[in-house]
Parts: structure tokens; C-alpha cells; sequence
């Protein structure tokens, strides 16, 4: 049996993590925060204190990858795909744990890795693969090769920190898949791109592990994932939650128990660092007067939330409601656009997200949900829910040249998420 290419032992990393709290804030009474800070005497003066938490972005991660492999690792924001790739790419090292990987490694985690600002694009080239370990004379052979793939020769000459953010991308990924890695790692920074040049890059992709080249690939596009990979390893809160063939994990992930239309909020991951001074504590989604199990999108869409406020003040919010297929935003829903303004009074408060009839096709939606500072800080996270609902939407008979998926997918592609048709009722009470 071959040796794997790349083996994860028991892969664990923690993080240290500062929370500022006032002391009336929550639970937290002025005694505590006297007893908290008397080593602190500026917290203390100021009524802040500074609570230490240890976050694990990862926890007993294992599995192996062959030669030839390629792999899409899925999951939500902070379920840790980033910090794993990271830790494979010796960026960070685990606080427990081993990787093994035989062989080069390219790595493209964000726009810029391994390229210097001040260099040119063709300084770059050669700086970059240098540090991939290869030899001038293998980057002269591959230089027209990265150039013409990158389309960026006009600006060859130009330092790059004068590229925009689709340049860099260009032609760091041009450098990275061309020089001949063992093991090439890329993370959803080609999203960056346009979507010829996404559609490019996954084709090079293709072609390395046609080649016996190994491919790791993160991105939340899951239609992406299933066109390149043939195995998916979906984590989320840091652990595995599933691993194997790329169908049946992604068709899970996106079903994450489809049709619940009421969320569970315990089980909705907070990702984001928030202040706690309000929490969301239900949402659910429903069409006006419709018993049904699936959403008709040529009907009316209600969101309601249940929300709590901790402050001794009214809180004057943003709420913000995004609607996601396949990993991608479709829709988006911000009170603040609409010219609502939200206070939130003391104790409870029911909010109601009124959708006119929407271009929602059939398939499996998430929702996510956020409440945001209107106030300076200005769009601090008060509280966050990634895919705090899954939901069904009635299929309808669509064009036979183009799918209800792929007519989903078409609106991610514009410069900005499309924005619902919407109102907002606020303070609706019990």
C-alpha cells in the first residue's frame, strides 16, 4: 500500500482569547469586577475587565491524504478550515499534534502569501519560487508559462504592491500551480478573482492531480468543491464532522437537517466576537398563513426574531439578515438600507423581516443572522448565528438551459449580494 502523502495526527490548536466586559454588563457585578482587577488597577478605574478565555480553533483533528488526492475541506466561518491549512503550510505550528507531509508544498491561503511588496511581478516570481525550494534554471523554464497564465505581463515590470487584489491573485496562483508543487493548498481566496479566471484556476487544479499532484482546496462555494474534489472533509467547531466521498458530504452539509424553518439557537455556532449586550434567542421563517413545510417564494417570507437586551439603555441596532445557497450569499436583508432604525428596549423584543416575493429557486437555503452596533464602534458585532436555519424552497419548472441551482449561483457572481425587496416591523411584543 502506498504511503500517504500527507498524514494529520491528533492535530490540535488553541488560542487566547481577551474579552473586555463593562462591569454592568451581563452577569457581571461591580463586586466581581473589584475582586477580578485588584492586580488591574487601570481596569478597575476604568470599570473594564479583561476575561480570558481558551478558544480551540481545531481539536483531535486525524486523517490521511494519497498521492493524487483532491481533497475540499467545508465548513462554516470559524469551523477552523483556514487554521488547518495554516498549520499544513507551516504558517503556525499546532498546540498538539503532528503533520507529515511528504513532498514541495505551494501554498495560496490570502492575497500577497510569499510575495514582497516592493519587488516587481517578475522579481516575485523568482522571490516565490525560491522559497517553494526551486532552482533558478526550473523557474526560467516555467517563467513565460506563469506569465501567460497570470495576464498580467503588462505589469510585469510594475512593484506589486501597486496590483490590485485580482492581480496579486493572478499571479501568486500562477506561481504556485505552475513550479511543480507536490502538494498544492489553496484556500478561498479565489474569490477574489473573476469567474473566467476561477473557472481557469480550477481547470489548472484538474490538471495538477491528473498529473499525481495532491490538491487541497478550501472555499464555501460548494458547487466548486464537487466539481474538483473527489473527497470532502467537512469540520465544524474545529472537529470533523464528516469525511469521504465529496457527493454525499456536501449534499449533507447543505442539507444540515433541511426544513427546520425554526431555529435551534443552542446549536447555531457564534463565531464571530461579540459584545453580549443583546442575544438573539429564536428565529423562524415562514410564508403568511402557509401550513406548509417549503417555502413558496412567489409568496411573502416572514423572519421573526426573538431577541434580548441586557443593556440598562435602549440600543439603537442594526439587523441583519443574509440568505445563503451552496455556501454563496443570494440575499441579504439590513434593516439599516431599508431606513429602519431599531431600538431595542430592555428585556424582550420581537422583530419581523417582511419579504416580498422573491427570485429564490428550489433547493436547500441557510439563513444567518446578525445584530450590529449602529453607534460608534460602528458595525461591531453585538450577536452573530451562522446557518441558525435551514429551509426548502418550492421548485418551480425553470429554462431547460439553465438549472435552479445554477440560477442561485448566477447571483453571487455580481459585484455586490443582491438586496431582498424587504421591510422591517419592529417591537411587535409578545
Amino acid at each position: 500500500m502506498n504511503k500517504p502523502v500527507i498524514t494529520v495526527k491528533n492535530i490540535s490548536k488553541s488560542y487566547n482569547i481577551n474579552h473586555e466586559m463593562k462591569a454592568s454588563v451581563g452577569n457581571v457585578t461591580f463586586r466581581d469586577a473589584i475582586i477580578d482587577t485588584l492586580k488591574k488597577p487601570k481596569e478597575l478605574l476604568t470599570g473594564h475587565i479583561m476575561k480570558k478565555e481558551k478558544f480551540w480553533a481545531l481539536k483531535g483533528i486525524d486523517f490521511d491524504i494519497n498521492k493524487g488526492e483532491v481533497i475540499g475541506i467545508i465548513g462554516k466561518n470559524g469551523s477552523g478550515k483556514s487554521t488547518l491549512l495554516k498549520i499544513m503550510s507551516r504558517i503556525t505550528e499546532p498546540t498538539t499534534g503532528e503533520i507529515v507531509m511528504n513532498g514541495r508544498v505551494a501554498s495560496l491561503l490570502e492575497v500577497g502569501t510569499g510575495f514582497h511588496p516592493e519587488l516587481t511581478g517578475r522579481e516575485n516570481v523568482y522571490f516565490n519560487g525560491s522559497i517553494l525550494g526551486m532552482k533558478k534554471k526550473e523557474i526560467d523554464a516555467k517563467f513565460d508559462e506563469i506569465v501567460a497564465f497570470s495576464e498580467v505581463e503588462k505589469f510585469l515590470d510594475t512593484p506589486v504592491k501597486f496590483y490590485s487584489s485580482g492581480m496579486y491573485v493572478r499571479l501568486a496562483f500562477a506561481v504556485a500551480a505552475h513550479l511543480d508543487p507536490d502538494i498544492l493548498i489553496v484556500d478561498e481566496v479565489l474569490a477574489v478573482g473573476d469567474a473566467a479566471f476561477q473557472k481557469k484556476c480550477l481547470g489548472k487544479m484538474k490538471e495538477s492531480a491528473a498529473e499525481g499532484r495532491t490538491v487541497i482546496f478550501v472555499s464555501h462555494s460548494i458547487q466548486a468543491v464537487k466539481s474538483l474534489c473527489t473527497k470532502a472533509i467537512w469540520l465544524e467547531k474545529g472537529k470533523i464532522k464528516n469525511i469521504g466521498d465529496v457527493q454525499k458530504v456536501a449534499n449533507e452539509y447543505t442539507n444540515l437537517g433541511t426544513n427546520k424553518k425554526k431555529s435551534d439557537v443552542s446549536k447555531s455556532p457564534r463565531t464571530t466576537p461579540i459584545t453580549g449586550e443583546a442575544k438573539i434567542t429564536e428565529v423562524i421563517i415562514s410564508n403568511q398563513g402557509d401550513k406548509e413545510e417549503i417555502i413558496d417564494s412567489k409568496k411573502k417570507m416572514y423572519i421573526d426574531y426573538k431577541i434580548i437586551s441586557y443593556a440598562d439603555t435602549d440600543l439603537k441596532v442594526n439587523i441583519h439578515s443574509r440568505i445563503t445557497f451552496d455556501g454563496q450569499p443570494v440575499l441579504q436583508m439590513l434593516t439599516e438600507y431599508s431606513r429602519n432604525i431599531v431600538t431595542l428596549k430592555k428585556g424582550k423584543n420581537k422583530i419581523r423581516c417582511v419579504l416580498n416575493p422573491t427570485n429564490l429557486n428550489g433547493g436547500s437555503y441557510l439563513l444567518d443572522c446578525s445584530i450590529l452596533k449602529l453607534d460608534e464602534p460602528r458595525n461591531t458585532h453585538i450577536d452573530e448565528l451562522i446557518g441558525v436555519i435551514s429551509f426548502n424552497v418550492k421548485s418551480y419548472q425553470v429554462a431547460k438551459t439553465k438549472t435552479a441551482q445554477e440560477d442561485s449561483f448566477m447571483l453571487t457572481q455580481k459585484d455586490a449580494i443582491y438586496f431582498a425587496d424587504h421591510q422591517w416591523l419592529v417591537n411587535l411584543g409578545d
